[in-house]
């Protein structure tokens, strides 16, 4: 039985030593205007533009293309497609301008096609960004199916960069609530699904919602609350909850310990999850967002401002702290992780 991301074939140890592999073999710079001023680890890149830092990062929608195939629903993928792009680059204060969309597939099909340019529309218009481009590429011999990927660009202030540097002890962690699984996991959640002979169409638990309905809500996106904060409050560190679960806080600084002593109620979805496949809440809280899709790391002072800014778009509120120590800990569930 399938009980962890790894079972399922995503180990989140070995995709780190993958990256390290290849980011070990990046070693060229560039030098004056567009040299790099990030390291490359965090949510998005930067280089110097300026009095400005350009903002480029990349990410696709994953296997949750596989649920949209079952459900022969294809309009709201694009919308994970930017969210997860926008979503990573506002977490260093970046504000997402524009996007390109790359759609990888196997045959042609005009209403496939049209579905996804809704839902990456959409998106567009939720994260008010310009989508100026795009590739579809016809690779029979690589796709089953079809992949879809994006980039996205965009701009901040060198004065206003937020890297995590800030962060110290004592400040709180600020809890955006997800709209559901998002867009990781899904390769964990089909094969429970597959093992407990339960199809897209059967509900979740007791909600009556179908599990294909539940698993497509699309990814929420932050871009319009988070940049009302960063206008009204004092932030030192921002982490979009993905793969990796709540392990992604310690990207932003890894000398201090992010303890999370009150966590956001998880929806029903990853308690049926957990339930269904027998999953340990460690493993849960490492590979799911477990309700929480964003959080913002801000001195104790501010909170109520960046609470405030946030609503009504956002449920948020305080789940933790910033304390003395290492990684990233739950201690109501007894959890804790030293590093990423």
């Amino acid at each position: 039985m399938v009980r962890t991301y790894a079972d399922a074939g995503v180990s989140q140890e070995e995709k780190a030593a993958h990256i390290a592999a290849l980011v070990a073999a990046l070693r060229y710079r560039r030098k004056g205007l567009g040299k790099p001023l990030t390291k490359i680890g965090h949510f998005t890149g930067l280089v110097d533009f300026g009095s400005y830092a350009l903002s480029l990062c990349t990410d696709s929608v994953g296997t949750k293309v596989l649920i949209a195939k079952e459900m022969r629903r294809w309009d709201t993928i694009g919308i994970d497609c930017v969210a997860m792009n926008v979503n990573d680059m506002i977490c260093i204060g970046a504000e997402p301008l524009a996007f390109v969309d790359y759609v990888a597939i196997s045959d042609y099909d005009r209403e496939v096609a049209r579905q996804i340019g809704v839902g990456l529309n959409r998106g567009a218009e939720l994260a008010d960004v310009s989508i100026i481009g795009g590739e579809v590429a016809v690779v029979p011999e690589l796709v089953r199916d079809l992949d879809l990927a994006g980039t996205c660009f965009g701009a901040v202030r060198k004065t206003k960069i937020i890297d995590g540097r800030a962060i110290r002890p004592g400040d709180v962690i600020i809890g955006v609530p997800s709209t559901g699984i998002h867009s990781n996991g899904l390769t964990l959640a089909r094969r429970v699904l597959s093992e407990s002979a339960l199809t897209v169409f059967d509900a979740v638990g007791e909600t009556g919602r179908p599990w294909g309905e539940e698993l497509l809500e699309p990814t929420a996106i932050y871009v319009r609350p988070v940049l009302r904060v960063l206008r009204r409050a004092t932030v030192h560190g921002m982490a979009h909850i993905t793969g990796g679960g709540v392990r992604n806080l310690v990207r932003l600084k890894s000398t201090v310990e992010f303890r999370m002593s009150e966590p956001l109620e998880p929806p029903p979805v990853f308690r049926a999850l957990a339930q269904l496949g027998g999953i340990e809440s460690g493993e849960m809280y490492q590979t799911f967002n477990m309700g929480m899709g964003f959080a913002i790391v801000a001195p104790e002072d501010d909170a109520k401002d960046v609470i405030r800014s946030l609503r009504p778009d956002a449920k948020a509120r305080i789940v933790g702290s910033v304390v003395r120590g290492r990684g990233v800990s739950i201690p109501p569930l007894g959890l804790s992780w030293a590093s990423y």
